[in-house]
C-alpha cells in the first residue's frame, strides 16, 4: 500500500489525489493527514522540507513534490494523464502555469496567517495577485475549452480554480466565465473533484 501525507485543503494534495483517482489508483493509496506546522509529525522526516504531499512507496522511499508524484503515478498505471510526443510538453506547461497560480495563492493566505495586519506587504501580496490574474487571463483566453482529453494540466488547473474557490471566495468567477464554464465540464467528468472538495 502506498501512503500519500497530505491535508484536506492543499491544492497540491488534490492534484494527486484527482491523479490517482483518473489512473485508477485509488485503492492502493492510504491518505494520511500531515501537519507541517508540527515539528512532531514525522513529514519532516518523510520530505526534509517537511511539505507536503509526499508519498511513501511500499519499500519505504518517500517522492515529492505534486509533480514527481503525479509522474510516479502515470508511469505506475502504464499512462493516462501524462501525454506522449510533443503534447507531453504543452500538458506539463500548463501544469506549471496553474503550480504557479497555486503557489502565488498560498503566498497570499500565507502573508495573512504568518503576519500581524500590521505588517503585512501590500507590495508583496499585490506582487502575488498579480501573478494569479494573469496566470488566471491566459487560462481564460487559451485552456478554457471544455471537453478535451484530461490531463495533468488540466487536473492542476481545475485544483487552482479549487483553491481560489476556498480562500478566496471565488472572486475569479466573476471575470473569467469561459473557465467557470470549463471547471463546471471538468466535475462532471471527474467525480472524484466533488468528493475531494472543502468547504470554508
Amino acid at each position: 500500500m502506498l501512503v500519500l501525507r497530505s491535508s484536506p485543503a492543499s491544492p497540491f494534495g488534490r492534484k494527486v489525489k484527482l491523479s490517482a483517482s483518473i489512473l485508477g489508483l485509488t485503492d492502493r493509496i492510504e491518505v494520511i493527514d500531515a501537519d507541517t506546522l508540527n515539528p512532531e509529525d514525522s513529514i519532516r522526516q518523510q520530505n526534509p522540507l517537511g511539505k507536503i504531499p509526499a508519498l511513501i512507496l511500499e519499500d519505504g522511499d518517500v517522492l515529492y513534490d505534486s509533480r514527481v508524484i503525479v509522474d510516479y503515478l502515470d508511469h505506475l498505471a502504464g499512462g493516462g494523464v501524462i501525454p506522449n510526443g510533443l503534447e507531453r510538453f504543452s500538458a506539463l506547461r500548463d501544469q506549471a502555469l496553474a503550480d504557479g497560480i497555486m503557489d502565488a495563492a498560498l503566498l497570499q493566505v500565507y502573508e495573512g496567517r504568518f503576519r500581524s495586519e500590521d505588517k503585512h506587504e501590500p507590495k508583496w501580496v499585490s506582487h502575488q495577485s498579480d501573478k494569479v490574474r494573469r496566470g488566471l487571463d491566459y487560462a481564460e483566453a487559451h485552456l478554457a475549452a471544455p471537453g478535451q482529453p484530461l490531463h495533468i494540466g488540466q487536473i492542476a488547473l481545475a485544483c487552482a480554480l479549487g483553491y481560489l474557490d476556498l480562500r478566496f471566495g471565488g472572486r475569479w468567477r466573476e471575470t473569467h466565465p469561459k473557465l467557470v464554464a470549463w471547471l463546471a465540464d471538468f466535475e462532471t467528468r471527474v467525480p472524484a473533484y466533488a468528493k475531494t472538495r472543502v468547504t470554508p
